[in-house]
């Protein structure tokens, strides 16, 4: 049959689920975040599903607000309207109108991780597994409905740029496999258990500034699960530091006052986190490209370094 879709999404993990459906059925339309301006030049950037849909030739809607702005998507009759990281509360309006409804790909295994960052959650808080949930959509946040859903384990050195790639993947194949007996009348929806949700919001800048009275296995998880973006940092003379990566190191400072640089190494700064030695081996000083420490350390004047505080 000829299904007429329309994708709703806007950053890289939502690209591999529109390429599955440009080559595998009629994608009528696509609907994206305005185009934002970025970096220090202020370059209006587009959203990545914007230009993955210039290269099937997919017309593209940008409005700032769906729930004022809509007629153009209900004009392109869409049988079936998926959405995968869009960004936006869709109206009831666009809600009802599909035959075959409106589904979403979300990236954790709901009722877990409601939210617009569950994969940076699903590492930070500490989650063994996550996965892909697709479902039907309603007017609350992430709340419709279980179609199907695919497990994978959190691998320990995993970061969210990496379990970004593989849920994203994941999501295709997984909607791929829904999409026929969706069609067929063939699945039977699960509704929620309300009592087992848990929440992953957007991340918020106190949650990226890191907190050296935590244990370094916290710290470690809040690295990795801000990396590449928007990275953990903290303070040191006033100026910003990035940390992308890091190790445990063995010694314990129960006299030290945590945040204080204590030794280097040849791959890392040790700071005392929680009164044990946290060791940074990846870093991006304010105003300077993120590098190994290692690369770092050639040149610096360690003496400027050890036994200040960062915080």
């Amino acid at each position: 049959m000829d299904l007429r879709i329309v994708f709703m999404g806007t950053p890289m993990f939502a690209v591999p689920i529109l390429k599955a459906l440009a080559e595998n059925y009629h994608v009528v339309g696509v609907v994206t975040q305005p185009d934002k301006k970025v970096g220090r030049k202020q370059i209006l950037t587009p959203s990545p599903v914007k230009e993955e849909s210039a290269l099937y030739n997919i017309p593209v809607f940008q409005p700032k607000k769906i729930k004022e702005d809509y007629q153009a998507i209900l004009d392109l009759k869409p049988d079936l309207i998926v959405t995968c990281a869009y960004g936006q509360i869709l109206p009831k309006e666009i809600l009802n109108y599909p035959k075959y409804k409106c589904i979403n790909v979300h990236a954790s295994l709901l009722p877990k991780l409601r939210g617009g960052a569950p994969i940076h959650h699903a590492i930070m808080d500490g989650y063994e597994k996550t996965g892909i949930t697709i479902m039907y959509m309603d007017e609350k946040m992430d709340e419709g409905d279980i179609l199907t859903q695919a497990e994978t384990k959190i691998k320990k050195d995993e970061t969210r740029g990496s379990l970004e790639k593989r849920l994203s993947e994941m999501g295709k194949e997984l909607l791929l496999s829904t999409i026929p007996p969706l069609i067929k009348g063939e699945i039977i929806p699960i509704a929620q258990k309300e009592e087992e949700a848990t929440y992953g919001y957007n991340i918020t800048k106190e949650e990226e500034k890191i907190d050296f009275n935590k244990t370094k296995e916290e710290i470690d998880r809040q690295v990795r699960g801000l990396n590449p973006e928007p990275a953990c940092y903290a303070f040191l003379d006033g100026k910003r530091i990035k940390v992308y990566d890091v190790r445990f190191g063995e010694r314990f400072y129960p006299a030290t006052e945590n945040g204080t640089i204590v030794d280097f190494h040849e791959d890392g700064i040790s700071v005392v986190a929680a009164h044990e030695e946290l060791i940074l081996t990846e870093i991006a000083v304010e105003g300077k490209k993120r590098c190994l420490v290692k690369e770092f350390l050639h040149g610096l004047d360690q003496t400027k370094w050890k036994g200040k505080r960062m915080e």
